[in-house]
Order: structure tokens, then C-alpha cells, then sequence
């Protein structure tokens, strides 16, 4: 923040959180002028409490920008959002003669994602309304509500809309996320930046609806998920096995335990990820689709050189 100065016209400024009052604090210092709660999901449940807690905490961005009677972008698509803007009344506050809410979303805005094919892996936008379907590079129909995101904000700065879908189009995933590797063998999907409940169920989903003649699906724990982390782990194993994907491998010991409680000695589960690397050393897996996905802390890039 030290580096903004007289110069500078725009800040976009990145607000994690992993306890209740990160943002608040976070919004102190940075004295935000707009504001962007991407999505709330099961992430960080250990600091958090809760996924309420989640809602809170990320709320504190909206509860700050009511005070100063700021804009928020709102993917009014998402209940979850819609149900914290409302409850802090910012859809019609009487006090105040405009809207503070910019809306956007694929429903809102009558946009509609294309299906993915062999041809066209990556996500596709048709935008009806301008007659134009905006390309990616990123992996997975989740991925389009950041896009909206990012047309949504362009576009309150003067950024045309044929500009933005440029900058779309040019933007290529790095850093193990949204990533699609294609390697000598096969061809992966390298999302192994992170992992919770609520990503892994989405990355699954559209791994299952991908056309493909093999299938394979490398989950590493979910971590920080507190109380609630046996059960998740054994409904996103259960989700899995259940999802048709052919080979399926779990990593870590979060995921061990909710295949001992759905009592699938037959899953093919590893305490590390280095340990499943020798594993495809000795079973290698080629002229498939590989997802990869797991928490920063199961390290499942170090499996890419195997495959």
C-alpha cells in the first residue's frame, strides 16, 4: 500500500482471511473505495468456525463500504451474496438516495457457459447481448464467475467490453491454478494451488462432465477444515468413487479416515503425495486425463513429472 502515490489511478488490492476480523483489519488499512467478495465457500473452517463464520467475516468488506457509502460488485447470481448484501441493507437503504450494489452475474447478465469438448477444453462465455463469445485459457465452468468479475469491474472503469475479452482471451493461468498441462502422455488439469469442500466438489463436477476416453483423479487433503473435516472428506471420497472418473487417488491422512468409515479398503489411498509418485512410477498412467487437485500443504505438483 506504501507503493500507491499521486500517481497511481487504480489499486486492486488481494483481502485473505483465515480467522474472523481479518478483513476488518485488512479494510482499516486499506480504506477500500469499491469492494469484490469473489464467492464464500467451506475454506478455512478451522479459523472460521463455521461456513456462517465465513459469511461473517468476509461481510466485514461489505459492513465497511456501507459506512462510507461505497460501491460493491455483486454477483447477484450467488444467494450467499445476495443474502449478506441484503441483511446489511444494502439493496435499498433509505438513509441513502442511490443503489450501493454494481451487479453482475451469468444469469443476471444472460450470459451462458459453452460446453467443453476436445476442440474447446477451456471455458467459453457467449455474452448474447454483445453477439460475442469470450475465450480462456482456464479450466473449469467456475472459473466463470471470475470472469463476470473481471468484465463487471473493467467495465465500471471505462474498460470497453471488447477490451476485457482481449484481456481475458490473453490471460494464461500459472502457479497450479486452472492450469491444463499437456505432458508426452496425458493431458492434466493442474488446480493443486489449494482445496476446499466447496472448489473440489466444483472441480470434480466438471471433471466428470468432461468428454475423455480415460479418466484419472488425484485428490490430496483438504486441510483446515476443523470439526467439520471427516465428514467432508467423506462425502467429497464418496463423490469421487461414485463419479465414474476410472482411476481415483487420494492423498493424505484426512482422506485415509473417511475411507476406513465408508470401509473402501480397495481405494487407492496414499499418506503423501511423494509416496503416490513412486506409485505411478511402478503403474503409470498414460493417454489419459489426469485432475489434480489437493490443499497447498499435500504438495500434489509433485506427482506432474510422473504423469
Amino acid at each position: 500500500l506504501l507503493k500507491i502515490n499521486s500517481e497511481t489511478e487504480l489499486a486492486v488490492i488481494e483481502m485473505g482471511a483465515s480467522h474472523h476480523g481479518d478483513i476488518k483489519e485488512l479494510v482499516d488499512i486499506a480504506l477500500p473505495n469499491y469492494g469484490l467478495v469473489t464467492n464464500v465457500g467451506k475454506a478455512h473452517l478451522l479459523g472460521f468456525g463455521s461456513f456462517e463464520g465465513v459469511k461473517n467475516t468476509k461481510g466485514e468488506l461489505y459492513d465497511y463500504l456501507r459506512r462510507t457509502s461505497d460501491k460493491v460488485f455483486i454477483n447477484v447470481d450467488n444467494p450467499h451474496l445476495c443474502q449478506m448484501a441484503s441483511e446489511r441493507n444494502l439493496q435499498s437503504d433509505p438513509e441513502r438516495p442511490y443503489s450501493l450494489l454494481i451487479p453482475y452475474g451469468l444469469d443476471y447478465q444472460g450470459a451462458e457457459v459453452l460446453p467443453s469438448s476436445p476442440e474447446h477444453p477451456f471455458l467459453r462465455i457467449s455474452f448474447p447481448s454483445e453477439g460475442k463469445v469470450v475465450e480462456t485459457n482456464l479450466v473449469g465452468s467456475y472459473n466463470a464467475d471470475n470472469v463476470m468479475a473481471a468484465v463487471a469491474v473493467g467495465q465500471q472503469f471505462g474498460v470497453t467490453f471488447d477490451e476485457a475479452a482481449a484481456a481475458i482471451s490473453a490471460y494464461m493461468p500459472s502457479n497450479n491454478r486452472s492450469q491444463m498441462v499437456r505432458t508426452g502422455r496425458n493431458t492434466l488439469i493442474v488446480d493443486a494451488y489449494n482445496a476446499n469442500p466447496t472448489s473440489m466438489e466444483a472441480a470434480l463436477k466438471n471433471f466428470a462432465s468432461l468428454q475423455a476416453e480415460s479418466k484419472a483423479a488425484l485428490l490430496g487433503d483438504m486441510l483446515e477444515l476443523g470439526e467439520d473435516s471427516l465428514a467432508e472428506h467423506i462425502r467429497i471420497a464418496s463423490m469421487a468413487l461414485e463419479s465414474g472418473i476410472g482411476t481415483v487417488c487420494f492423498v493424505g491422512g484426512e482422506f485415509r479416515q473417511a475411507l476406513e468409515q465408508l470401509h473402501n479398503p480397495s481405494a487407492l489411498s496414499f499418506l503423501t503425495s511423494a509416496e503416490l509418485a513412486e506409485w505411478l512410477s511402478a503403474n503409470p498412467i498414460s493417454e489419459s486425463s489426469v485432475l489434480i487437485k489437493g490443499s497447498r500443504g499435500t504438495r500434489m505438483e509433485k506427482v506432474i513429472e510422473k504423469l
